[in-house]
């Protein structure tokens, strides 16, 4: 399994990120940052933390849960139900632009399943994506605003995103399907 990315590229792609996300929104004043669970959110929060750093300026952060809005959960008759977790949006996103944090970008139907909760929530002024690491094979119209790193994979391949805070070690791995 090769590492893709370790701890330290990890946190360069985050503060180049939270850079970009300075210069393209000239500040950070109308910005709140909401995190895909499950490991968007921490991605998130380290995001915000890095803006803190740039701008001095906190922003505001929340979490989403997008189980109930994916387009899969009914696909099998039987099988292993759904964990439904907490949505925690402690703030308006109204007119706000809302930067959407998830680990992967593959397909685009998980990105697609939280546009509909986020909007549930209100109407934000604009939305931006932002991905650690974008694998294409987009089945979607849905582009990243902001991305760590690219990583081209081919379809018997997946990326596993580790994070200290839900794994307990920073690091990003190109798995390669069992040869059969």
């Amino acid at each position: 399994m090769p590492t893709v990315m370790d701890a330290d590229r990890m946190s360069r792609a985050l503060v180049r990120i939270a850079h970009e996300i300075v210069e393209r929104n000239r500040g950070v004043g109308d910005l709140a940052l909401v995190g895909i669970r499950t490991r968007g959110v921490p991605l998130a929060r380290r995001i915000a933390a890095n803006l803190l750093t740039i701008a001095a300026e906190q922003i505001p952060t929340g979490a989403l849960d997008i189980t109930l809005y994916r387009d899969d959960l009914m696909r099998h008759a039987v099988g292993p139900q759904p964990v439904v977790r907490k949505t925690e949006i402690p703030f308006s996103i109204d007119d706000k632009k809302i930067l959407l944090v998830d680990d992967v970008l593959f397909t685009g139907r998980t990105v697609r399943a939280a546009l509909d909760a986020l909007i549930d929530f209100g109407r934000p002024k604009a939305i931006q994506l932002i991905v650690l690491v974008d694998r294409g094979h987009r089945e979607l119209p849905i582009r990243a605003d902001y991305v760590g790193r690219n990583v081209p994979t081919s379809r018997d391949e997946s990326i596993q995103v580790n994070l200290q805070e839900t794994d307990g070690r920073d690091e990003v791995v190109l798995q390669r399907a069992e040869a059969v």
